[in-house]
């Protein structure tokens, strides 16, 4: 069995999101979430994961749990840390919402 992908393109988390398999959570900060956000996603900034940890694995024991921040550089700080902590079930929006913006949803704001 191949090791879990620590990124997916946000194309395939729009697909595994629309078909009802994976959670999206933004660990951006509330001002950024205020400039341009994804309907639907969690809001939990990456400086309140640790407090959520036990929220989080519950959603991994049920779908696949997508991070994103900005770029993909945070979102993937935290998905190295969840794994650390037994979290295997989740993953990295690579280009965070500024490629989700480009690329799936024309109506998210860029900044």
């Amino acid at each position: 069995m191949d090791a879990m992908p620590f990124e997916i393109s946000p194309l395939e988390a729009k697909q595994k999101w629309d078909a009802g398999e994976a959670v999206l959570i933004d660990v951006r900060e509330i001002g950024e979430h205020q400039i341009a956000s994804i309907d639907g996603a969690e809001l939990i900034p990456m400086g309140t994961v640790p407090q959520k940890l036990a929220h989080l694995e519950e959603l991994a024991d049920e779908k696949l749990v997508v991070v994103f921040c900005h770029h993909g550089m945070r979102s993937l700080n935290v998905v190295n840390w969840l794994r650390q902590q037994g979290v295997a079930n989740s993953v990295s929006m690579a280009g965070g919402i500024d490629l989700w913006a480009a690329v799936v949803d024309g109506a998210v704001r860029r900044y």
